[in-house]
């Protein structure tokens, strides 16, 4: 195979990777808001005791970023989708503020680097897990400690990174691999990469 016509095909975006991306983008924008209206305050609540535990709830938002690369497999779509979805998540109102951009365009750029050392070839659960957890290392370790934690002691914040990432592999890595493939199986996806391989199982 030529390598600089393979090369090629990874960077060309197709315009229904665009559509179908920004469709699934808004779509847990939406979701990223009924979280943060209907579950978070409970996760607050749960979690009062020892705050650090808040942490697993962090998968919730790299979520996007992971599906969204997934389903596209080419460079930015991690950072397409997520954006997208903060933006959408910022629309409808939440606790946060602009500063969600900011942590979108973290949770993105570990996703990125992560496919990005595997050239965009790789896309089991095991890639995804890992994509998930340094995504949340960046968030975590990249913002939220400063930003909203810097009073925390440093076993709080070992246990609060440690979290985030658990999250950030499972709920990322493992409930985005499972989306994908569960919508893959229902023949929506039948343009993608991911929509063929359920076909050929």
């Amino acid at each position: 195979m030529n390598t600089s016509n393979s090369n090629q095909k990874i960077f060309a975006w197709r315009g229904i990777d665009l559509l179908t991306s920004a469709v699934l983008a808004v779509a847990l924008g939406v979701a990223f808001w009924g979280f943060d209206v209907f579950v978070y305050p409970i996760v607050g609540l749960a979690t009062a005791g020892f705050p650090p535990l808040g942490g697993l709830a962090t998968g919730v938002w790299i979520l996007p970023a992971v599906a969204g690369m997934l389903l596209v497999r080419r460079p930015g779509a991690a950072i397409f989708v997520e954006v997208i979805a903060a933006n959408v998540e910022l629309a409808l109102g939440n606790s946060w503020g602009v500063t969600v951009l900011v942590s979108g365009l973290l949770q993105a750029a570990g996703v990125e680097i992560v496919f990005a050392l595997f050239r965009y070839r790789r896309f089991g659960f095991a890639v995804a897990a890992i994509a998930g957890a340094l995504s949340a290392v960046f968030e975590i370790v990249g913002y939220e400690l400063n930003a909203y934690y810097a009073d925390y002691s440093p076993v709080f914040k070992i246990v609060l990174v440690i979290c985030a990432i658990v999250s950030g592999a499972a709920v990322s890595g493992g409930l985005g691999s499972l989306l994908i493939r569960g919508l893959a199986k229902t023949g929506v996806l039948n343009a993608f990469s991911v929509g063929r391989e359920a076909r050929a199982k």
